[in-house]
């Protein structure tokens, strides 16, 4: 692996070894009137911070606002009453450094964003003072062909590194998400799953280092963090641990030519009896195939009328020739045919599966914007260890028939594979032997105003209730990348263990008490913090 980027970042932080050593003796400090000014001299004042003036944005600069927006992802927190008091968008370590020192010396929090994606806007509002430390122009990536590894910073998009990847290789690739615009950091953090996943797992379980700047300010990496918060900041989400500034990832082979395809089958036409199937064989196919399911509502082409369409989307890692008779043979009911298949090369297959155009030229990956705009949007998640009965099927679609449907879908992601063979215990990941296939539920809308904000969110949540028979159950688990507040939060500042062990058993099963043991060795006074962020067993040295 090139060692140079990281070199490099040593080299920069390794100044601030004096300066860090005698912020630490300051206590986390309550926030006053003025503490945003002296928050921006403090960064003015450390050492090495040349150029930081050019990206520091406090609420009087006129770049505030096209900066804090910029990366907002959903419009259910573009204008929240909530702003941080200063951006910081930092161009090298030290500037992380140095936000997260003075931020404790002068009372203010720090949300850290990546890509924005978050689902409940956690990187970017909070309800205290505040500052948002913006990695957008830390997204550096190099590539080793030689050794199957990228280093990645944790600025850069899905998107930007895929393209970069295939810029050097044709038959590498990296097993993480479908959205091209989601940040590396938090997605990688958390996770991170797409089409990949059955034959390589997850993103966080193909990370070789990671650098992250800790609650001290010290810029760390596997060998210096040790073997607790590497297990931890791999599924447990960065942001509870620290500020991670890059990762460096293993790539994985793929063939040159793969086969994807995309077909819909709707109600009437037994997609009820597809999904009772395919729930049966998804997770015991071949891990080199993944097939999930999109459900939503659409007009019939015959009748003109409403009706619940599933479609069905696949990436299978080789020919076509070869997956149409295993599909026949162990799939039949999907009655796929060569027709309805197309061959392309992996990196056409993350346009094609990112709902692109096709022959649209690759470049559209360096793109940070969303494709098809923003919208207002809620989301949840689901395991599920059982199949759902017909029944359980046949009682969810009338809820696309309601007008807040619109905009909606469920969707069935299956596991097997590779994820069975991990243990549960190998990162705070732990949804994996077992778990037949993973629900997201989304709903979407365009209406303004709370009322509207108020219905859709109302329709989500009687839809998750609906399902509550037949998912997982103590606990009913959920997916930390699709952050959900409903499922509970913490007190802000004053989180016990106990209450945050309602949401946190949800997303981490047992793991949640290891990470909490992490937590209380690197963060004891539970700086870094959010509504749904990792606490010490016991927060130390604040009042």
């Amino acid at each position: 692996m090139n060692n140079k980027p990281y070199t490099k970042m040593k080299r920069l932080s390794s100044s601030f070894s004096a300066v860090i050593a005698i912020a630490l003796l300051f206590s986390l400090t309550p926030a006053s009137a003025d503490s945003h000014e002296k928050f921006v001299q403090c960064l003015y004042d450390y050492p090495e911070n040349i150029s930081i003036s050019s990206v520091v944005y406090t609420q009087t600069n006129s770049s505030y606002t096209s900066v804090l927006d910029v990366s907002i992802q959903n419009l259910r927190f573009f204008n929240a009453t909530s702003k941080p008091v200063v951006i910081v968008t930092p161009l090298v370590v030290s500037h992380v450094q140095a936000s997260i020192i003075c931020a404790q010396r002068h009372g203010l929090q720090i949300r850290t964003r990546s890509g924005g994606h978050d689902y409940e806007g956690l990187s970017y509002v909070a309800g205290i003072p505040f500052v948002v430390v913006d990695l957008i122009k830390m997204r550096e990536i190099v590539v080793d062909v030689e050794n199957s590894t990228a280093w990645v910073q944790a600025g850069a998009t899905l998107g930007e590194l895929y393209y970069t990847i295939s810029q050097k290789s044709n038959t590498l690739g990296f097993p993480a998400g479908v959205c091209p615009t989601v940040g590396v950091g938090g997605h990688i953090s958390g996770g991170g799953y797409g089409f990949l996943m059955r034959h390589y797992a997850l993103a966080a379980d193909n990370v070789i280092d990671v650098h992250i700047v800790d609650v001290n300010g010290k810029l760390l990496d596997k060998k210096t963090m040790g073997d607790d918060l590497f297990w931890a900041i791999r599924g447990g989400g960065g942001a509870s641990f620290g500020i991670v500034v890059a990762w460096i990832v293993k790539l994985v082979p793929v063939p040159s030519t793969v086969t994807v395809f995309r077909v819909p089958r709707l109600v009437e036409e037994n997609a009820t009896g597809i999904i009772h199937k395919w729930q049966r064989v998804a997770s015991k196919l071949n891990e080199s195939l993944t097939i999930r399911i999109n459900m939503a509502r659409v007009n019939s082409s015959q009748s003109g009328n409403l009706t619940v369409q599933a479609q069905f989307e696949s990436l299978y890692l080789g020919r076509v020739d070869d997956l149409i008779p295993y599909l026949q043979k162990n799939f039949p009911e999907l009655g796929l045919v060569k027709e309805e298949c197309t061959e392309m090369s992996w990196i056409e297959s993350i346009l094609f599966m990112g709902g692109f155009t096709n022959g649209e030229s690759t470049d559209v990956l360096l793109n940070r914007t969303q494709l098809n705009g923003l919208s207002f949007f809620k989301a949840k998640s689901d395991y599920v260890r059982d199949p759902i009965p017909d029944v359980g099927l046949e009682g969810l679609w009338p809820f696309f028939f309601e007008d807040e449907a619109q905009n909606a879908f469920v969707q069935f992601t299956p596991y097997g594979g590779r994820m069975d063979q991990i243990p549960e215990s190998e990162t705070p990941f732990p949804h994996r032997a077992g778990n037949i296939f993973h629900i997201q539920y989304g709903v979407s809308w365009f209406e303004k105003g709370d009322v509207a904000a108020q219905r859709h969110v109302n329709w989500i949540r009687r839809l998750y209730n609906y399902t509550e028979a037949y998912v997982s159950k103590n606990p009913r688990s959920a997916y930390l990348n699709y952050r959900d507040l409903d499922i509970g939060v913490n007190n802000k500042g004053h989180t016990s263990f106990s209450q945050a062990s309602i949401w946190g058993f949800k997303y981490f099963s047992n793991n949640f008490n290891r990470l909490a043991r992490v937590k209380t060795r690197v963060d004891p006074r539970n700086f870094f913090r959010n509504e749904q962020s990792v606490p010490p067993l016991v927060v130390k040295g604040r009042k």
